[in-house]
């Protein structure tokens, strides 16, 4: 009853992920064409995306999901930290190298989805995912499917 509370609570905070990386980019496009006090809120919510991560990633291990989704989740806070690096390259003087902030911003919104869409089809399902020496490999639990 507790892991499956804890796998919920990990579905409603990727799903938070999610949704705030669209926030993101709505926000990152109100700072281009509103102007300039339109980018504070996007640097504001992209520092909130950090802890929302890294509480995303407390909640996997807590959750004991698969070591593949603990590893993605984990992709997450590296590469919402990387976009200030962008920024401070950018700062420097190197455009080219600053402009991955928004290729790297699309690489949060796939992983974030992925992870989003995967949590709720696998966590919300009745069946309970299979871990540990014994849990049966994908061959054996599609035969007894």
């Amino acid at each position: 009853m507790v892991f499956r509370t804890i796998r919920w609570t990990y579905v409603v905070f990727t799903w938070l992920m999610f949704a705030a990386v669209v926030v993101q980019f709505f926000l990152a496009g109100l700072g281009v064409f509103g102007g300039p006090d339109g980018f504070q809120a996007h640097v504001t919510l992209g520092y909130s995306l950090l802890f929302v991560t890294l509480i995303d990633l407390a909640l996997a291990f807590a959750a004991r999901l698969p070591r593949s989704v603990i590893g993605l989740t984990a992709l997450l806070p590296a590469l919402v930290l990387l976009q200030s690096v962008f920024i401070a390259v950018w700062h420097s003087g190197l455009p080219v190298v600053a402009a991955l902030h928004v290729v790297n911003g699309l690489a949060i919104f796939s992983l974030a989805g992925l992870l989003a869409f995967w949590s709720l089809r696998r966590l919300a399902s009745a069946k309970p995912i299979a871990m540990g020496a014994g849990a049966a490999t994908p061959d054996q639990r599609m035969q007894s499917s």
